[in-house]
């Protein structure tokens, strides 16, 4: 999860969360969900008052959310936030194990705890028979005794609003305070029965509730318990930043603006986190709306900083994927690419060239197997990795080197057996067309050029082919080399499946385009592609 700059990062993976994810994934923005699994609704069964999703379980509602802002490329990682620090260009965020990674932005939707009194019997029965909500709930129980468990005065507007589900209520007021007489008038006019005695045990088999005992020994029949504990809104992560805040009735929360927007311009937040009366649609409804927010303020950033004066249009290369290496403690898996130990193994060794060498793993294998290597890339902190990476596997000094350079580092007259390129991919402008012709050039007369790159977008990305990545065919790859057919023999241009993992951990294959050159020797040109024997 930590393989890359994020444009977000979202804090919390419930329903707000996930819709914010799905609006951002949809955008074509590198989102990360760190999700906690506690949702606020995880205790209740079934979800209500969701249009097209009545009775639906929230757990059946979250994994179907997961598997659609996967589908967009949004990745989700279990854990929890630490701490979230701003960076000037975007904020650093701390998650459990410490490790840090780095977005141009986060949204907070890590919702909300409600923490109940202690009274024996409640807490066990939470999201069953004792009940917050009304609007998600009041149906099921319909016409039964109902008991309204005040906790602060807003308890009044519970007990009014669980009077229209059923004519049998109970109001325990003890959580009013003192009851002046309009107020109790206005129960008592329909038909609400009211007991002052606090309550101290639910009595009842199992998750059903018989009776409500209170201080006085009195035990008052019930069916169902409707209740509101003290929300605690989860965002000790942030408490070191100050953020604005708002009294609520029901306590304190961020404040945000229209958007989701808090005090801090790289942070937003949604859901609970801000206001504990949103439901499970509302929550979807600003998720969304935060979601698309967001996505606006990156793109008006974007132009801001290409339309300044005297800015490029985008990063250079070198300080993009610098950028990259260096906001994350690990790129990639260390592993060598399947196509290169497959074709290197069937070449005889001699002096290879592993360009865009990231942090060492191609150039190591070959090395290990006979090879003499050197590893180029534009990244520092790449080249510091995979120094570090050969010194750790113990490759001879003589046998292995790592350049932080371009190929332009290289004398004219460097010539290797082995030109190895793979993946030479990139977010930001590259003159690659013209980088594999410059490699060309330094492949040894009988030396190879193989260059590995993905042949599509992976199905579970399902972008539109207008929206993706321009991917080449092997026959477009070879023709865009305008290489010389006298002088190079093409000896692989094919697709290969390549078995990967998929975003929900389910084994997938992916097609990777293969492209292996001969430079020829005079007495080689007419070597055969594909014999058995092994080729130099």
């Amino acid at each position: 999860m930590d393989e890359m700059q994020w444009d977000v990062v979202v804090v919390g993976g419930g329903a707000a969360g996930l819709s914010a994810a799905l609006l951002l994934g949809r955008a074509r923005r590198r989102t990360l969900v760190v999700d906690a699994g506690s949702p606020r609704n995880r205790f209740a069964e079934h979800m209500h008052g969701v249009l097209g999703q009545e009775g639906v379980p929230p757990d059946r509602l979250l994994e179907r959310g997961r598997d659609e802002v996967s589908a967009y490329g949004v990745r989700i990682a279990p854990g929890t936030v630490q701490r979230v620090d701003p960076t000037g260009t975007g904020v650093e965020v701390t998650l459990e194990r410490g490790e840090p990674v780095r977005a141009r932005a986060v949204i907070v939707a890590t919702g909300m705890t409600d923490e109940l009194p202690e009274i024996p019997g409640l807490a066990e029965r939470w999201g069953r028979t004792v009940l917050h909500c009304p609007y998600c709930h009041g149906w099921e129980v319909a016409d039964q005794r109902l008991g309204v468990l005040t906790t602060s005065p807003l308890g009044l507007h519970q007990a009014q609003l669980v009077r229209q589900w059923s004519d049998a209520v109970t109001v325990f007021t003890a959580g009013l305070g003192p009851l002046d007489a309009a107020a109790e008038h206005r129960l008592r006019s329909r038909g609400i029965d009211l007991v002052a005695s606090p309550v101290v045990e639910i009595l009842g088999a199992s998750a059903a509730i018989d009776a409500v005992r209170t201080a006085d020994g009195t035990l008052t029949a019930v069916d169902a318990l409707f209740t509101a504990g003290t929300p605690r809104p989860h965002t000790a992560f942030l408490d070191h930043l100050g953020l604005a805040t708002t009294d609520t009735p029901m306590g304190r929360f961020l404040a945000v603006d229209g958007t989701g927007r808090t005090s801090h311009d790289r942070i937003w937040a949604v859901g609970n986190v801000t206001d504990p009366a949103l439901t499970v649609p509302v929550s979807v409804g600003a998720g969304a709306r935060t979601g698309g927010a967001v996505n606006a303020a990156l793109v008006a950033e974007d132009f801001d900083r290409a339309a300044a004066p005297g800015h490029a249009a985008g990063p250079a290369p070198s300080e993009y994927w610098e950028h990259r290496y260096s906001s994350a403690e690990r790129m990639w898996s260390g592993r060598v690419n399947q196509v290169l130990a497959e074709i290197a193994a069937d070449l005889e060794p001699g002096r290879a060239l592993d360009l865009g060498c990231g942090e060492g793993a191609d150039a190591i294998w070959l090395a290990r197997h006979g090879w003499t290597a050197t590893g180029i890339d534009i990244s520092g902190t790449a080249i510091r990795r995979a120094t570090e990476a050969a010194r750790a596997a113990e490759i001879p000094a003589e046998r292995i080197s790592f350049v932080a350079a371009d190929l332009s580092a290289l004398g004219e007259e460097d010539r290797y057996d082995l030109v190895t390129a793979s993946f030479l991919h990139s977010p930001v402008a590259l003159p690659r067309a013209e980088i594999l012709r410059a490699a060309a050039r330094h492949v040894a007369p009988g030396g190879h050029l193989l260059i590995t790159g993905h042949a599509s977008a992976p199905a579970w990305a399902e972008l539109p082919p207008a929206h993706g990545p321009r991917f080449r065919t092997p026959a477009e790859e070879v023709a865009e080399l305008e290489l010389d057919p006298a002088q190079w023999t093409v000896r692989v241009a094919e697709t290969r499946p390549r078995q990967v993992t998929d975003p929900q951990g389910r084994p997938a294959s992916i097609d990777d385009s293969v492209v292996l050159l001969q430079h020829h020797e005079h007495c080689a040109a007419g070597a055969a592609a594909g014999s058995g024997e092994r080729r130099r």
